[in-house]
């Protein structure tokens, strides 16, 4: 791993799971990792309620938008993580790679995205804490 480890949260659309996740993980490390999100078949736009309920925390993706997953952004991450997208994400050796099964907020109102939300956020905050580890 380079000396700032490189993430890449994979959905299938980019729109909902992939984006909270890398915003979460982004505010968390504060410059520590550097993060991306992709998507196999990415949305016109990020999922309203995904945006409403990040809003909430302080974190604004009203300028963000679904970006296409490119095999150049899984050759510089250093770890992969997927959340429902199947076998789209290509494969290199000495990557690593998570599966997060998480259910998809597509279409879901806000109180059922607030759980999701949280448990992402409970994965990145444990994933920043193995990349990065305490007084890093």
């Amino acid at each position: 791993m380079s000396s700032t480890p490189e993430v890449l949260f994979v959905c299938v659309h980019n729109a909902g799971r992939s984006q909270m996740a890398a915003a979460l993980l982004h505010h968390h490390a504060q410059g520590r990792v550097t993060v991306r999100s992709a998507g196999s078949a990415p949305a016109e736009s990020v999922n309203p309620a995904v945006v409403e309920i990040m809003a909430e925390l302080g974190i604004d993706l009203s300028q963000e938008f679904p970006k296409p997953l490119t095999t150049d952004a899984v050759e510089a991450a250093d770890v992969v993580i997927t959340m429902g997208c199947g076998d789209a994400c290509p494969i290199f050796p000495g990557k690593r790679y998570l599966d997060w099964q998480l259910e998809d907020p597509a279409g879901k109102p806000i109180e059922q995205v607030r759980p999701i939300r949280d448990e992402i956020d409970r994965r990145v905050r444990e994933l920043l804490a193995e990349l990065v580890p305490a007084g890093s």
